[in-house]
């Protein structure tokens, strides 16, 4: 009989044990995995441990902006590059769940959104609601570059990023503001001194090392791994601007220290070119984009938005790069139909191609062809008269976005050796007496064309 009780005492302590372990499994599941953004995803199929927390850090994330009325956009590359490759499936696929989790569960530190400034209003509330579900949160703040001007460098800040982080995942919220040149632009993410650096893998952040400039896109609602989220509806192109949308500031600081040496010209005359080049560069700018060929600001204009944040009021012209590799026959017929009739036109598509065009009044617009070699990048110039050609060497250089009179436009990443290989170390000082063929830094003799060929190189209208 004592054997018998001691079996019993022994089965009821292993059935106590078995309950108390199951009680605690269950309170990890559903309450405890919960509150720390662990929680299993409830979507079938979907992977466990690091990948479940993932999706479900952005199912809290969706649902704490939702809460809040704040329309966001996915622009994560990574997942909108999966996307990209299964859109249309996306596109027509029901809202029912999905098999498995494809997209947010990939590995990755983070995912990112996009936030357009003027959708929402900065509200304490959306925080303290992101403490309460378990986020902890960053703000980062910077200078506001609109509010900048010759008249006055405000020092005005702005959020630029936000940071929200759950369990082992953090979401990355970039603020996008609308520029006068009717486009989109997020500055750069800089920690201030007392921040966490370890808060996050900021290196890894893809839209925090520079400022970017991007077209407004026009958004897709789709489900994605059970989740209703606005994309890119194009996520290929929206790709590709984003490996090409850093952007420049204008150095007003700079500018307002040159204008102290150099007072401006504001007669008449400076204000009524100003104004004539302005438009020249709008209109140049809309017929080169209608074609799909790329170009930036180039020689005097480029100098004048690097050295003094406006057009050089003695250059008398606007002057514009393209590589020889976007040209296409149509830029002359195009330029023609709006209105600007061609001017001269000088070389030929294989060697020192450029092209002059006639603008209101003596306002002309010079583009330049550039050739790219080994080690160097060059464009060619041609006299007239004796067929002498010349040739102007760059080192190689990138294309960066800026804004200029108004206008979303490109200009070399590296200005400062491009302004300086084609003006020399004295770049800041002003001339008001050029002569191309001898004036530029950078200029060499490239022989003769034969005269054979004069009637195909050397065309004056």
């Amino acid at each position: 009989m004592q054997k018998i009780n001691r079996n019993v005492v022994l089965a009821l302590l292993s059935l106590t044990s078995l309950i108390f372990l199951l009680f605690q499994l269950c309170y990890y599941k559903f309450y405890l995995s919960q509150k720390n953004g662990a929680a299993f995803s409830k979507i079938r199929g979907s992977q466990s441990g690091q990948e479940s927390t993932r999706w479900h850090v952005v199912r809290k994330f969706l649902g704490l902006i939702s809460s809040h009325n704040i329309p966001v956009y996915l622009i994560d590359p990574l997942i909108l590059g999966l996307v990209d490759k299964d859109i249309e499936q996306i596109r027509s696929s029901p809202d029912g769940p999905s098999p498995e989790c494809k997209y947010f569960c990939t590995p990755r530190d983070f995912t990112t959104f996009a936030l357009l400034d003027k959708t929402w209003k900065h509200e304490v509330g959306l925080f303290r609601t992101a403490e309460k579900m378990g986020f902890q949160w960053l703000k980062i703040i910077n200078k506001d570059p609109r509010l900048d001007g010759m008249d006055d460098l405000s020092g005005m800040e702005i959020p630029l990023h936000y940071i929200f982080k759950l369990a082992s995942h953090a979401i990355h919220l970039v603020v996008f503001y609308e520029r006068s040149g009717n486009f989109l632009w997020h500055g750069p993410l800089r920690l201030k001194q007392h921040m966490d650096r370890k808060f996050v893998p900021f290196r890894k952040l893809h839209f925090g090392r520079y400022s970017g400039a991007y077209e407004k896109p026009e958004l897709l609602l789709v489900s994605i791994d059970d989740l209703k989220v606005q994309i890119p509806k194009n996520p290929s192109s929206f790709l590709e601007e984003m490996s090409h949308s850093r952007f420049l500031e204008c150095r007003y600081r700079e500018a307002r220290a040159f204008f102290q040496l150099y007072p401006d010209d504001a007669s008449l005359d400076a204000v009524e070119f100003r104004k004539k080049a302005k438009s020249l560069l709008h209109l140049a700018a809309l017929t080169l984009n209608n074609l799909g060929v790329k170009f930036w600001l180039s020689s005097g204009t480029c100098l004048g938005w690097y050295r003094q944040c406006n057009v050089i009021p003695h250059s008398k012209d606007v002057d514009l790069g393209i590589f020889i590799r976007d040209y296409k026959a149509d830029i002359i017929p195009a330029f023609q139909n709006a209105g600007l009739p061609l001017k001269h036109k000088f070389g030929k598509v294989e060697d020192s191609l450029e092209l002059s065009f006639q603008g209101e009044d003596d306002v002309k617009l010079d583009i330049f062809f550039f050739y790219e070699e080994d080690d160097h990048i060059w464009n060619g110039g041609t006299q007239a008269k004796s067929g002498k050609k010349f040739k102007y060497l760059f080192p190689k250089f990138t294309l960066c976005w800026t804004e200029f009179v108004e206008l979303k436009v490109h200009v070399p990443c590296e200005t400062l050796q491009y302004v300086e290989a084609n003006y020399g170390p004295e770049w800041k000082v002003p001339v008001k007496t050029w002569d191309w063929k001898s004036s530029p830094f950078n200029v060499q003799d490239n022989g003769v064309w034969p005269i054979d060929e004069w009637d195909n190189v050397i065309q004056i209208y």
